[in-house]
């Protein structure tokens, strides 16, 4: 398979990278292999021809439905759920089988998403379509007891990567509308997410600084990255990679660099590089992500509140202690006290970066920042990331879809919440008010919710990335429900 594959990627039979990765095989994958190596040498062979003889092109999200303009636009996204939604299902295909049905972003992505779906799931709240989160989150709980950890989506070409944890904050929102209990109930699979986090922290010493996910800190703290098991092109973006590492002097190393800024869901930003405008300098893995931090340390506060309903106190302290040195380690690391703003870390420079990003809005949302580090964020959140539609994702305008102009709705609301922790209400309403406003003249134009805005110039379509802007959208629905519920 490994040479049809490489030659169908390679010579473009489809436009978009993911779209044969998710084909599924019209017979046995051994057959249609045999048919290749007997076929491909003689004259006349067509490759398209043969794909298309061999496999089935999945279907297209949302094929056939058709908005309707004149509704309200939450009426709209209520109507977009069971459009959205999948049930369980057991092709044989890369789709990894969950056993409840659950919410896809749409576009070209028909399969679940892991931090997609925590702010889909914000939306379903207030949709009150509380099952829908339940099976969410036990899918879940399903791959983190199938592979031991939440990969970033359900296919099989995802393995070796997981995306932003946000797990323990779906747990947490369901145990909102339900009680404390659902926290003891997913006690095992915060505990399993949290050790795949870790793993290889127990092996952390001065000549081995950096494990997987774990970096030993000069202060003996330990923080985490973002990384990838696998060292080669990712399946779904297979020419492109092999395209990009083309000159690379370690080619391995690039294949992981490129796939561990898809485990950040920031894929891709300038925030990865070196150099702003030189995709080639990624170097994702030396660096330690102030947001990603944040997020572990909501999980070990979450795992000592959970320890603590258990009443086993001597483990809650234990996480108690260790979100207790992280916070501390966030602030040593990330925050500038010169530029007054939350930077990522390079640790093999053992230097911050320079890239202001909306990654500095996470230490608001999850309290990590004191009330004027606070305050002195979001006086730069205001005077340089505020546009006409809402926050642009850096302040480095490039080709890279996570990079100005664009706005995307999860950095929106992490932006929105966290002004709100602070009491900068003001602020936090400037931004849901612009991000509502252009969401809505999006949806009157076209009549679809998008994956991304351009927010610097709300007459223009968001552009940059290795594909086109897609429709459905998931977050973006959640997002903007959430939104509408508190604004108005």
């Amino acid at each position: 398979m490994g040479e049809l594959f490489e030659r169908v990627q390679m010579e473009q039979v489809y436009v978009d990278g993911k779209t044969f990765p998710d084909c599924l095989p019209k017979k046995e994958i051994e057959s249609i292999v045999i048919a290749y190596d007997t076929r491909k040498a003689k004259p006349g062979f067509d490759l398209s021809e043969f794909v298309h003889e061999n496999f089935t092109e999945p279907k297209a999200i949302a094929s056939g439905y058709e908005s309707d303009v004149a509704k309200p636009l939450n009426e709209h996204i209520t109507d977009l759920w069971p459009v959205l939604t999948r049930k369980p299902n057991k092709e044989k295909s890369s789709l990894i089988p969950l056993p409840r049905p659950y919410i896809v972003p749409g576009g070209r992505f028909r399969e679940i998403y892991y931090w997609d779906s925590y702010f889909t799931m914000l939306g379903l709240q207030v949709s009150k379509r509380v099952d829908m989160i339940e099976n969410m989150v036990n899918n879940f709980a399903y791959l983190i007891d199938k592979i031991g950890y939440i990969p970033n989506g359900n296919r099989s070409y995802y393995k070796g990567r997981s995306q932003p944890p946000f797990f323990s904050l779906m747990v947490k929102l369901l145990a909102e509308e339900k009680a404390d209990d659902v926290l003891i109930k997913y006690l095992p699979q915060l505990e399993k997410e949290y050790e795949f986090w870790m793993q290889g922290a127990e092996r952390l010493d001065i000549t081995n600084k950096s494990v997987h996910r774990v970096v030993l800190m000069n202060d003996g703290s330990v923080l985490n990255r973002y990384w990838d098991e696998n060292t080669a092109p990712r399946p779904e973006s297979y020419r492109e990679d092999v395209e990009l590492a083309a000159n690379a002097a370690d080619k391995e190393a690039m294949y992981r660099h490129i796939r561990a800024a898809a485990e950040s869901g920031w894929d891709f930003s300038s925030r990865w590089f070196k150099e702003a405008n030189e995709f080639s300098t990624i170097h994702t893995t030396d660096i330690v992500p102030v947001d990603l931090n944040c997020l572990l340390l909501f999980l070990e506060q979450t795992l000592a509140e959970v320890y603590k309903l258990t009443n086993n106190k001597a483990i809650a302290d234990r996480y108690t202690k260790a979100a207790r040195l992280r916070t501390s380690a966030i602030k040593e690391y990330c925050w500038n006290e010169s530029k007054k703003f939350f930077f990522d870390y390079d640790f093999k420079e053992q230097k911050q970066k320079e890239h202001f990003t909306l990654a500095a809005t996470f230490p608001l949302y999850f309290r990590v920042a004191s009330q004027a580090q606070a305050e002195h964020v979001a006086s730069t959140i205001h005077s340089q990331f505020f546009k006409e539609g809402g926050l642009i994702t850096t302040l480095s305008a490039t080709p890279q879809q996570w990079d100005a102009p664009n706005g995307w709705a999860p950095l929106q609301w992490i932006a929105v919440a966290g002004l709100m922790n602070y009491g900068m209400f003001h602020l936090a309403g400037a931004i849901t008010s612009k991000w509502i406003a252009l969401n809505k003249k999006v949806y009157k134009a076209t009549g679809k919710m998008m994956e991304k805005y351009n927010v610097a110039d709300t007459g223009l379509m968001a552009g940059g990335g290795e594909y086109p802007s897609q429709d459905g959208f998931g977050w973006t629905n959640g997002v903007l429900l959430k939104m509408m519920s508190i604004y108005y």
